[in-house]
């Protein structure tokens, strides 16, 4: 599949991030251009570890919000090992590690998904991506700026554990889910993913998907595990979203590179995708009290004062 510019997304140049800041402090209450009114969702899903099934998960939940006419924007943040273009089926011409090294603009790697998803494609295998400097981190969150007034929700598709990487891009989401299935040491990493995104990044308030449950009480068996041992040990809050019941239809649609979501929208595990999208849409994103800390790109889409 050639690589699809997205209509929607324009072509301008990088915008430097101090110039925008400058701007919005410059306007006054009821002034503002229209290019800044708009507040996309930025929402990462995470997971502590491998193999739990998150990429699908962002691939069908944004297919499915998508269906209920919003405009998703998925960055593939598993920058040295990205596989998102592959579970699709796409042949992306660029990915990510052009972007960071300014050979290409981030709406040249831009790819058109199932359903008019956009997605930008990591790199794989290429070592150094998946060790960026702070400063290449900031370089490149800047980078996606100018496309994102064309997007209602970000979802950023983080890698496994607990990587610098993993942690830098859940610290700078406005909100975070966490994947989860019934494994034990999935149900441990999970927790302990969530332990040092508080402990040490500030994060208290994470949202939990089970996916690969057997029945709902399954999967609500396991987020009472976790917040049991949360609500003991740390000072966090954990909202259910839902499940995603194991599906082998969801497996084959693994092995044909076709989102289930799209290729069976009837199966079991696409009515709990469309679940999962929906209860995203009808919980408002938290109200993120104090200072900001360290991420002028997040307070870039806040609602000014």
């Amino acid at each position: 599949m050639k690589q699809t510019a997205n209509p929607d997304i324009k072509s301008n140049n990088i915008i430097v991030l101090s110039d925008r800041i400058s701007a919005r402090k410059g306007q006054k209450k009821g002034g503002q251009p229209e290019r800044f009114k708009k507040h996309p969702r930025i929402i990462s899903v995470t997971s502590g570890k491998g193999g739990v099934g998150k990429s699908n998960i962002v691939a069908n939940v944004g297919f499915q919000l998508s269906r209920m006419g919003k405009k998703v924007l998925i960055l593939d943040a598993d920058l040295g090992l990205g596989n998102l273009d592959v579970l699709l089926g796409l042949t992306p011409k660029y990915n990510l590690s052009h972007a960071v090294s300014g050979t290409r603009s981030i709406s040249e790697i831009a790819l058109t998904g199932p359903g008019g998803i956009v997605i930008l494609p990591a790199s794989s295998g290429i070592e150094e991506m998946a060790d960026l400097t702070a400063d290449q981190k900031a370089v490149f969150l800047s980078s996606i700026d100018p496309i994102m007034n064309d997007v209602d929700v970000l979802l950023i598709d983080t890698g496994a554990g607990i990587s610098s990487n993993v942690m830098y891009f859940n610290s700078n989401a406005r909100e975070i889910v966490v994947v989860v299935t019934p494994e034990p040491t999935s149900i441990t990493d999970a927790y302990a993913l969530m332990k040092i995104l508080s402990l040490k990044h500030s994060q208290t308030r994470f949202k939990l998907a089970v996916n690969l449950a057997k029945s709902r009480k399954e999967a609500e068996d396991v987020y009472q595990q976790i917040k049991l041992v949360a609500d003991r040990f740390l000072n966090i809050t954990i909202e259910y979203m839902g499940f995603v019941l194991s599906d082998q239809q969801l497996r084959e649609g693994v092995r044909r590179q076709k989102i289930i979501s799209e290729m069976k929208p009837d199966a079991a595990a696409s009515r709990c995708f469309k679940q999962l999208a929906k209860r995203l849409l009808d919980t408002p994103p938290p109200e993120q009290p104090g200072k900001r800390r360290q991420s002028h790109w997040r307070d870039l889409f806040e609602s000014s004062s």
